[in-house]
């Protein structure tokens, strides 16, 4: 299971959000590069960006940013959500060098585009679900639909989606504990392999996902925790490594 650290970018900066709330933000640093330079130096293998204000604007506004990022580790695996709603805009992070492109608002409302990106981009896209109470919220989180999460996760099954970040929006950024239950029921409806999100606090968190990781968990999103200093990147790799050996 991976430990992957997430940077969300608003207005060029590194911050968290608590629940999704662009208002209730926490800067945390304004060099994004530097930032992935702390989470390559502790032994990450995988990258997890979010560009915030692209998530409520439909389309990327942080791009270059991210194309830094990739530029200065070129050989690091990055994922980047938020806004990313054509083929023209994966294209263009795909030539920059990212190496998953999450889908998320897309995927709710035009499920059959995700089949497209699949067949344009094979082993690219991931799919971005992010539930509260189960059912998927879109915009950037500001609108709840009525879609149950596991439903629309088995619709990706046959279509070639590399993952599913599943993201519990009552739980993010708020340091209370990752919803376990709720991420295994995601990785039991379908056979795409989950990346669980949302909650993540301390070595507890990651124990707690390592003993279900077999039940299709394949990575763990964390941003607040590892900000904060509660959770260290290099010990919850190490000790995934070793559980799974």
């Amino acid at each position: 299971m991976l430990i992957i650290p997430a940077i969300d970018l608003k207005d060029g900066q590194c911050v968290r959000l608590r629940q999704g709330l662009m208002e209730d933000s926490t800067v945390f640093s304004d060099d994004p590069v530097a930032m992935a330079t702390q989470w390559v130096k502790a032994g990450t293998r995988r990258l997890h960006l979010v560009d915030l204000n692209g998530a409520f604007a439909g389309e990327p506004v942080n791009g270059e940013v991210v194309t830094a990022i990739a530029k200065a580790y070129p050989s690091l695996p990055i994922q980047i959500g938020g806004g990313i709603r054509s083929l023209e805009t994966i294209e263009a992070y795909v030539k920059a060098g990212v190496s998953y492109v999450i889908i998320g608002t897309k995927a709710v409302r035009e499920p059959e585009f995700v089949a497209e990106a699949c067949r344009a981009f094979p082993g690219k896209v991931i799919v971005g679900l992010d539930a509260k109470n189960g059912l998927v919220a879109t915009d950037g989180w500001a609108e709840v639909s009525d879609v149950k999460a596991t439903d629309l996760a088995r619709q990706f099954d046959a279509q070639g989606v590399s993952a599913i970040v599943y993201t519990d929006i009552a739980r993010d950024g708020m340091m209370q504990g990752v919803n376990v239950e709720a991420t295994v029921e995601m990785a039991k409806a379908s056979s795409i392999p989950v990346i669980a999100s949302g909650g993540i606090t301390n070595m507890d968190d990651i124990k707690a996902l390592a003993a279900v990781a077999s039940s299709g968990i394949c990575g763990a999103i964390t941003g607040r925790a590892i900000y904060e200093g509660t959770l260290d990147v290099a010990e919850a790799q190490a000790y995934c490594d070793q559980v799974s050996a």
